[in-house]
Protein backbone atom coordinates (compact mmCIF):
# COMPACT_ATOMS: atom_id res chain seq x y z
CA UNK A 1 0.00 0.00 0.00
CA UNK A 2 0.90 3.52 -1.13
CA UNK A 3 1.27 5.53 2.14
CA UNK A 4 -0.02 9.13 1.16
CA UNK A 5 1.80 11.08 4.31
CA UNK A 6 2.23 14.60 4.80
CA UNK A 7 5.25 15.21 3.92
CA UNK A 8 8.33 13.98 1.72
CA UNK A 9 9.75 10.81 0.77
CA UNK A 10 12.69 11.62 2.29
CA UNK A 11 10.87 13.47 5.62
CA UNK A 12 12.64 13.49 9.29
CA UNK A 13 9.28 11.73 10.27
CA UNK A 14 10.11 8.61 7.69
CA UNK A 15 13.70 8.20 8.52
CA UNK A 16 12.36 8.30 12.19
CA UNK A 17 10.22 5.15 11.11
CA UNK A 18 12.93 3.42 9.53
CA UNK A 19 15.16 3.24 12.78
CA UNK A 20 12.27 2.64 14.83
CA UNK A 21 12.94 -0.89 15.44
CA UNK A 22 15.86 -3.22 16.65
CA UNK A 23 14.90 -4.98 13.54
CA UNK A 24 18.42 -4.00 11.57
CA UNK A 25 17.87 -6.67 8.56
CA UNK A 26 20.61 -5.88 5.53
CA UNK A 27 17.68 -4.09 3.56
CA UNK A 28 16.83 -1.43 6.30
CA UNK A 29 20.62 -1.27 6.98
CA UNK A 30 21.43 -0.56 3.46
CA UNK A 31 18.42 1.97 3.58
CA UNK A 32 19.95 4.05 6.59
CA UNK A 33 23.20 3.67 5.38
CA UNK A 34 22.11 5.28 2.06
CA UNK A 35 19.43 7.84 3.47
CA UNK A 36 20.40 11.18 2.23
CA UNK A 37 21.48 12.49 5.89
CA UNK A 38 22.35 15.87 4.32
CA UNK A 39 18.78 16.85 3.49
CA UNK A 40 17.94 16.46 6.90
CA UNK A 41 16.84 19.06 9.49
CA UNK A 42 18.65 17.88 12.75
CA UNK A 43 16.86 20.11 15.63
CA UNK A 44 13.30 18.55 13.66
CA UNK A 45 14.46 15.18 13.09
CA UNK A 46 15.79 14.60 17.48
CA UNK A 47 12.91 17.23 18.36
CA UNK A 48 10.35 14.26 15.95
CA UNK A 49 12.44 11.92 17.86
CA UNK A 50 11.84 12.98 21.55
CA UNK A 51 8.66 13.37 21.26
CA UNK A 52 7.49 10.00 19.59
CA UNK A 53 9.65 8.32 22.18
CA UNK A 54 12.30 6.46 19.82
CA UNK A 55 15.24 8.57 20.20
CA UNK A 56 17.29 6.00 22.47
CA UNK A 57 16.35 3.54 19.80
CA UNK A 58 17.18 6.04 16.97
CA UNK A 59 20.28 6.95 18.18
CA UNK A 60 21.62 3.82 18.96
CA UNK A 61 20.61 2.41 15.43
CA UNK A 62 22.27 5.51 13.63
CA UNK A 63 25.41 5.33 15.93
CA UNK A 64 26.14 2.01 15.25
CA UNK A 65 25.59 1.91 11.00
CA UNK A 66 27.58 4.78 11.11
CA UNK A 67 30.57 3.20 13.28
CA UNK A 68 30.14 0.57 11.11
CA UNK A 69 30.43 2.48 7.62
CA UNK A 70 34.09 3.51 6.24
CA UNK A 71 33.66 7.06 6.00
CA UNK A 72 31.73 8.46 9.23
CA UNK A 73 28.80 10.35 7.47
CA UNK A 74 27.18 11.73 11.05
CA UNK A 75 27.79 14.94 11.34
CA UNK A 76 30.36 15.48 14.28
CA UNK A 77 27.85 17.34 16.69
CA UNK A 78 24.83 15.41 16.61
CA UNK A 79 26.84 12.36 16.69
CA UNK A 80 27.27 13.53 20.02
CA UNK A 81 24.06 14.84 20.62
CA UNK A 82 22.84 11.19 20.14
CA UNK A 83 25.16 9.84 22.18
CA UNK A 84 24.52 12.31 25.06
CA UNK A 85 21.26 11.17 25.21
CA UNK A 86 21.36 7.36 24.79
CA UNK A 87 23.64 7.34 27.68
CA UNK A 88 21.14 9.66 30.05
CA UNK A 89 18.30 7.42 28.95
CA UNK A 90 20.41 4.66 29.85
CA UNK A 91 21.39 6.11 33.14
CA UNK A 92 17.69 6.93 33.38
CA UNK A 93 16.27 3.65 33.38
CA UNK A 94 18.82 1.62 35.65
CA UNK A 95 17.28 3.66 38.49
CA UNK A 96 13.79 2.93 37.24
CA UNK A 97 14.42 -0.75 36.65
CA UNK A 98 16.24 -0.54 40.36
CA UNK A 99 13.48 1.09 41.51
CA UNK A 100 10.48 -1.11 40.30
CA UNK A 101 12.59 -4.18 41.35
CA UNK A 102 12.53 -2.38 45.20
CA UNK A 103 8.82 -1.48 44.81
CA UNK A 104 7.91 -5.06 43.51
CA UNK A 105 10.08 -6.98 46.49
CA UNK A 106 8.50 -4.43 49.06
CA UNK A 107 4.87 -5.36 47.73
CA UNK A 108 5.97 -9.07 47.57
CA UNK A 109 6.70 -8.43 51.59
CA UNK A 110 3.17 -7.75 52.56
CA UNK A 111 1.93 -10.52 50.36
CA UNK A 112 0.73 -7.98 47.64
CA UNK A 113 0.03 -8.83 44.23
CA UNK A 114 0.74 -6.79 41.58
CA UNK A 115 2.18 -6.61 37.95
CA UNK A 116 4.84 -4.24 36.85
CA UNK A 117 4.26 -3.28 33.12
CA UNK A 118 5.55 -1.26 30.61
CA UNK A 119 8.57 0.29 31.67
CA UNK A 120 11.83 -1.80 32.60
CA UNK A 121 9.82 -5.05 32.33
CA UNK A 122 8.63 -4.27 27.89
CA UNK A 123 11.70 -2.66 27.47
CA UNK A 124 13.65 -6.20 28.56
CA UNK A 125 11.17 -8.88 27.31
CA UNK A 126 10.28 -7.11 23.83
CA UNK A 127 13.60 -4.96 23.33
CA UNK A 128 15.77 -7.19 25.10
CA UNK A 129 17.79 -4.17 26.17
CA UNK A 130 16.66 -1.90 28.72
CA UNK A 131 18.57 1.05 27.91
CA UNK A 132 16.42 0.85 23.90
CA UNK A 133 12.78 2.46 25.30
CA UNK A 134 12.39 5.78 26.99
CA UNK A 135 9.65 5.51 30.23
CA UNK A 136 9.02 8.12 32.75
CA UNK A 137 7.40 6.11 35.34
CA UNK A 138 6.55 2.23 37.06
CA UNK A 139 3.13 1.55 36.84
CA UNK A 140 2.07 -1.55 38.49
CA UNK A 141 -1.34 -3.17 37.81
CA UNK A 142 -3.32 -4.23 40.98
CA UNK A 143 -6.47 -5.08 42.55
CA UNK A 144 -8.59 -2.47 43.42
CA UNK A 145 -9.63 -4.48 46.80
CA UNK A 146 -5.38 -4.19 47.64
CA UNK A 147 -5.05 -0.49 46.58
CA UNK A 148 -4.96 0.96 50.14
CA UNK A 149 -2.73 -1.54 51.61
CA UNK A 150 -0.56 -0.80 48.48
CA UNK A 151 -0.73 3.14 48.55
CA UNK A 152 0.07 2.03 52.59
CA UNK A 153 2.90 0.15 51.47
CA UNK A 154 4.24 3.11 49.16
CA UNK A 155 4.53 5.68 51.66
CA UNK A 156 6.34 2.73 53.79
CA UNK A 157 8.71 3.63 51.38
CA UNK A 158 8.61 7.57 50.11
CA UNK A 159 5.75 7.30 47.60
CA UNK A 160 2.78 9.80 48.35
CA UNK A 161 -0.46 10.22 46.54
CA UNK A 162 0.22 12.87 43.88
CA UNK A 163 -3.26 14.37 44.36
CA UNK A 164 -5.54 14.49 47.53
CA UNK A 165 -8.78 12.39 48.35
CA UNK A 166 -10.86 12.35 50.91
CA UNK A 167 -11.45 8.43 51.63
CA UNK A 168 -14.87 8.90 51.00
CA UNK A 169 -13.68 9.96 47.16
CA UNK A 170 -11.53 7.94 46.70
CA UNK A 171 -13.77 4.84 47.99
CA UNK A 172 -15.69 6.49 44.82
CA UNK A 173 -13.14 6.76 42.61
CA UNK A 174 -11.97 3.23 43.00
CA UNK A 175 -15.39 2.35 41.22
CA UNK A 176 -15.31 5.31 38.44
CA UNK A 177 -11.56 5.77 37.89
CA UNK A 178 -8.66 3.31 36.95
CA UNK A 179 -5.44 4.62 37.91
CA UNK A 180 -3.73 6.98 40.65
CA UNK A 181 -0.25 8.72 40.43
CA UNK A 182 2.57 9.07 43.32
CA UNK A 183 5.07 11.14 43.90
CA UNK A 184 8.69 9.97 45.36
CA UNK A 185 11.73 11.44 46.42
CA UNK A 186 13.28 11.56 43.04
CA UNK A 187 10.56 13.62 41.44
CA UNK A 188 6.28 14.06 40.62
CA UNK A 189 4.67 11.87 39.07
CA UNK A 190 6.86 8.40 39.45
CA UNK A 191 4.79 5.62 40.02
CA UNK A 192 1.04 4.50 38.97
CA UNK A 193 -1.16 2.17 40.32
CA UNK A 194 -3.94 1.20 38.06
CA UNK A 195 -6.60 -1.30 39.17
CA UNK A 196 -8.51 -1.33 35.66
CA UNK A 197 -6.51 -0.98 32.26
CA UNK A 198 -8.90 1.29 30.73
CA UNK A 199 -11.60 4.36 32.34
CA UNK A 200 -14.95 3.16 32.98
CA UNK A 201 -16.32 5.22 30.12
CA UNK A 202 -14.47 3.76 27.56
CA UNK A 203 -17.12 0.61 27.93
CA UNK A 204 -14.37 -2.28 27.23
CA UNK A 205 -15.99 -4.31 29.58
CA UNK A 206 -14.26 -7.94 30.97
CA UNK A 207 -16.58 -10.49 29.86
CA UNK A 208 -16.50 -11.32 33.68
CA UNK A 209 -18.49 -7.87 34.89
CA UNK A 210 -20.92 -8.79 31.99
CA UNK A 211 -21.90 -11.79 33.19
CA UNK A 212 -21.93 -11.65 36.39
CA UNK A 213 -25.41 -13.07 37.11
CA UNK A 214 -24.93 -16.26 34.89
CA UNK A 215 -23.36 -18.80 36.83
CA UNK A 216 -22.17 -20.58 34.01
CA UNK A 217 -19.66 -17.58 32.43
CA UNK A 218 -18.88 -16.31 35.43
CA UNK A 219 -15.31 -17.85 35.77
CA UNK A 220 -12.74 -15.48 37.35
CA UNK A 221 -9.85 -16.79 35.03
CA UNK A 222 -12.16 -15.93 31.86
CA UNK A 223 -10.92 -14.31 28.79
CA UNK A 224 -11.16 -10.66 30.17
CA UNK A 225 -9.54 -7.97 30.87
CA UNK A 226 -10.07 -7.60 34.68
CA UNK A 227 -6.98 -6.88 36.84
CA UNK A 228 -7.79 -10.01 39.13
CA UNK A 229 -7.39 -11.84 35.96
CA UNK A 230 -4.43 -10.53 34.51
CA UNK A 231 -2.55 -11.66 37.70
CA UNK A 232 -3.71 -14.93 37.53
CA UNK A 233 -2.80 -15.80 33.87
CA UNK A 234 0.79 -13.79 34.72
CA UNK A 235 4.12 -15.14 34.20
CA UNK A 236 7.86 -14.71 34.80
CA UNK A 237 10.05 -12.50 33.25
CA UNK A 238 13.82 -11.70 33.87
CA UNK A 239 14.67 -8.01 34.73
CA UNK A 240 18.32 -7.35 35.84
CA UNK A 241 18.66 -11.03 36.82
CA UNK A 242 15.61 -10.86 39.14
CA UNK A 243 12.07 -12.32 38.64
CA UNK A 244 9.03 -10.52 38.55
CA UNK A 245 5.59 -10.97 37.89
CA UNK A 246 4.65 -10.45 33.76
CA UNK A 247 1.79 -9.91 31.80
CA UNK A 248 0.70 -13.30 29.56
CA UNK A 249 1.85 -12.96 26.12
CA UNK A 250 -1.37 -12.52 25.11
CA UNK A 251 -2.81 -9.65 27.35
CA UNK A 252 0.59 -8.38 27.03
CA UNK A 253 -0.73 -7.48 23.24
CA UNK A 254 -4.46 -6.94 23.96
CA UNK A 255 -3.23 -4.00 26.50
CA UNK A 256 -0.35 -2.54 24.53
CA UNK A 257 -3.04 -2.49 21.64
CA UNK A 258 -5.57 -0.90 24.00
CA UNK A 259 -3.02 1.46 25.57
CA UNK A 260 -2.03 3.08 22.13
CA UNK A 261 -5.93 3.23 20.99
CA UNK A 262 -6.98 5.18 24.61
CA UNK A 263 -4.20 8.05 23.13
CA UNK A 264 -5.17 7.71 19.43
CA UNK A 265 -1.50 6.79 18.64
CA UNK A 266 -0.08 10.11 18.73
CA UNK A 267 3.78 8.04 19.68
CA UNK A 268 5.62 6.17 17.59
CA UNK A 269 6.51 4.15 20.30
CA UNK A 270 3.52 2.24 21.21
CA UNK A 271 3.64 1.11 17.77
CA UNK A 272 7.02 0.22 17.89
CA UNK A 273 5.93 -1.88 21.12
CA UNK A 274 3.88 -3.93 19.66
CA UNK A 275 6.23 -4.46 16.45
CA UNK A 276 8.84 -5.82 18.98
CA UNK A 277 6.39 -7.91 20.79
CA UNK A 278 5.20 -9.66 17.40
CA UNK A 279 9.21 -9.93 16.88
CA UNK A 280 9.70 -11.52 20.09
CA UNK A 281 6.83 -13.40 21.40
CA UNK A 282 5.19 -14.56 17.75
CA UNK A 283 5.48 -18.32 18.98
CA UNK A 284 4.14 -17.78 22.22
CA UNK A 285 0.92 -15.71 21.04
CA UNK A 286 -2.37 -17.51 20.78
CA UNK A 287 -3.22 -15.57 18.04
CA UNK A 288 -7.16 -17.39 18.08
CA UNK A 289 -7.22 -16.56 21.80
CA UNK A 290 -5.98 -13.06 21.40
CA UNK A 291 -9.10 -12.75 18.42
CA UNK A 292 -11.81 -14.41 20.84
CA UNK A 293 -10.62 -12.17 23.61
CA UNK A 294 -11.18 -9.16 21.26
CA UNK A 295 -14.61 -10.11 19.75
CA UNK A 296 -15.80 -10.87 22.97
CA UNK A 297 -14.79 -7.07 23.81
CA UNK A 298 -15.54 -5.74 20.68
CA UNK A 299 -12.09 -4.20 20.17
CA UNK A 300 -11.29 -6.17 16.69
CA UNK A 301 -11.12 -2.76 14.81
CA UNK A 302 -8.84 -1.36 17.65
CA UNK A 303 -6.49 -4.40 16.82
CA UNK A 304 -7.01 -3.95 13.27
CA UNK A 305 -5.42 -0.04 13.46
CA UNK A 306 -2.61 -1.18 15.51
CA UNK A 307 -1.70 -3.67 12.78
CA UNK A 308 -2.27 -1.39 9.68
CA UNK A 309 -0.05 1.17 11.08
CA UNK A 310 2.51 -1.01 12.44
CA UNK A 311 2.85 -2.69 8.67
CA UNK A 312 2.27 0.56 6.53
CA UNK A 313 4.26 3.27 9.03
CA UNK A 314 6.93 0.95 10.76
CA UNK A 315 7.39 -1.15 7.45
CA UNK A 316 7.57 -3.98 9.84
CA UNK A 317 6.32 -7.43 8.84
CA UNK A 318 3.11 -8.62 10.74
CA UNK A 319 1.40 -12.24 10.85
CA UNK A 320 -0.70 -13.39 8.81
CA UNK A 321 -3.31 -13.84 11.42
CA UNK A 322 -3.00 -9.65 11.62
CA UNK A 323 -2.93 -9.21 8.26
CA UNK A 324 -6.59 -10.90 8.07
CA UNK A 325 -7.91 -8.83 11.16
CA UNK A 326 -6.80 -5.91 8.96
CA UNK A 327 -8.83 -6.96 6.09
CA UNK A 328 -12.04 -8.22 8.53
CA UNK A 329 -12.96 -4.13 8.41
CA UNK A 330 -12.81 -2.00 5.64
CA UNK A 331 -12.65 0.91 8.08
CA UNK A 332 -9.41 -0.26 9.06
CA UNK A 333 -7.09 1.40 6.26
CA UNK A 334 -9.25 4.63 6.08
CA UNK A 335 -8.93 4.97 10.20
CA UNK A 336 -5.16 4.20 9.68
CA UNK A 337 -4.55 6.80 6.87
CA UNK A 338 -5.79 9.23 9.15
CA UNK A 339 -4.19 8.56 12.42
CA UNK A 340 -0.72 8.09 10.53
CA UNK A 341 -0.71 11.45 8.59
CA UNK A 342 -1.78 12.72 12.11
CA UNK A 343 1.30 11.02 13.43
CA UNK A 344 3.32 12.70 10.69
CA UNK A 345 2.56 15.88 11.70
CA UNK A 346 3.20 15.21 15.30
CA UNK A 347 -0.41 16.38 16.13
CA UNK A 348 -1.53 16.17 19.63
CA UNK A 349 -5.40 16.08 20.86
CA UNK A 350 -7.48 17.56 23.95
CA UNK A 351 -8.43 14.47 25.93
CA UNK A 352 -11.83 16.60 26.47
CA UNK A 353 -12.18 17.85 23.57
CA UNK A 354 -15.31 16.76 21.00
CA UNK A 355 -12.60 15.60 18.21
CA UNK A 356 -10.94 13.05 20.46
CA UNK A 357 -14.38 11.56 21.68
CA UNK A 358 -15.78 11.25 18.06
CA UNK A 359 -12.23 9.47 17.05
CA UNK A 360 -12.65 7.13 19.96
CA UNK A 361 -16.18 6.31 18.94
CA UNK A 362 -15.03 5.36 15.24
CA UNK A 363 -13.03 2.76 16.36
CA UNK A 364 -15.48 0.47 18.70
CA UNK A 365 -17.36 -1.62 15.61
CA UNK A 366 -20.37 -2.69 17.50
CA UNK A 367 -23.53 0.06 17.35
CA UNK A 368 -24.21 -1.19 21.48
CA UNK A 369 -20.70 -0.46 22.35
CA UNK A 370 -21.06 2.60 20.38
CA UNK A 371 -23.86 3.76 22.93
CA UNK A 372 -22.90 2.25 26.23
CA UNK A 373 -19.83 4.49 24.90
CA UNK A 374 -21.88 7.82 24.80
CA UNK A 375 -23.60 7.02 27.91
CA UNK A 376 -20.54 6.61 29.84
CA UNK A 377 -18.85 9.44 28.72
CA UNK A 378 -21.63 11.59 29.37
CA UNK A 379 -22.41 10.17 32.80
CA UNK A 380 -19.32 8.80 34.84
CA UNK A 381 -17.29 11.62 36.42
CA UNK A 382 -13.66 12.37 36.20
CA UNK A 383 -10.89 13.98 38.54
CA UNK A 384 -12.11 17.50 37.14
CA UNK A 385 -15.83 16.74 38.27
CA UNK A 386 -15.13 15.30 41.58
CA UNK A 387 -12.48 18.52 41.89
CA UNK A 388 -15.03 20.68 40.74
CA UNK A 389 -18.18 20.81 43.62
CA UNK A 390 -17.80 19.25 46.73
CA UNK A 391 -20.31 17.08 47.30
CA UNK A 392 -21.18 15.32 50.51
CA UNK A 393 -20.89 10.96 50.39
CA UNK A 394 -24.75 10.81 50.24
CA UNK A 395 -25.09 12.76 47.26
CA UNK A 396 -22.20 11.42 44.96
CA UNK A 397 -24.83 10.36 42.48
CA UNK A 398 -25.38 13.76 41.58
CA UNK A 399 -21.65 14.05 40.25
CA UNK A 400 -23.60 12.11 37.18
CA UNK A 401 -24.74 15.82 36.99
CA UNK A 402 -22.35 17.81 37.11
CA UNK A 403 -20.18 15.15 34.50
CA UNK A 404 -23.44 16.22 32.11
CA UNK A 405 -23.58 20.20 32.85
CA UNK A 406 -19.54 20.44 32.93
CA UNK A 407 -19.39 18.68 29.22
CA UNK A 408 -22.79 20.38 27.90
CA UNK A 409 -20.80 23.46 28.85
CA UNK A 410 -17.93 22.92 27.52
CA UNK A 411 -18.81 21.72 23.92
CA UNK A 412 -21.42 24.64 23.42
CA UNK A 413 -19.03 26.93 24.15
CA UNK A 414 -16.22 25.56 22.38
CA UNK A 415 -17.91 22.72 19.93
CA UNK A 416 -14.65 21.91 17.83
CA UNK A 417 -11.89 22.02 20.84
Amino acid sequence: MNLRLQATANSEFEFLCILATTNLSPERRARIANWNLASLDWPKFTSQAEHHGVLPLAARNLLEIDSAALTARLPSEIARELQLAYDANLRRNLWFASEMLRIQQHFESKQLQAIPYKGPVLAQTAYGDLTLRRFSDLDFLISSADFIRAKQALDEIGYHPSSEMTPSVERFWLRKGNERMFDGPAGKYLVELQWAILPHFYAVDSAHDRHRNDPRRNDRRANDLAVENLIARARRATVADQQVPSLSAEDNLLVLCLHAAKHLWMRLIWLTDIAQTFRSEAPAIDHAQVLARASALGIVRILGVNFWLVKNLLHEQIPTWAEETIASDRSVPTLGQELAERLAASATYNFESTEYFRRLLKLRERPTDQAKYLWRLLSTPGQSDLAAVNLPESMFPLYRVVRLARLLKRFLLTPEN
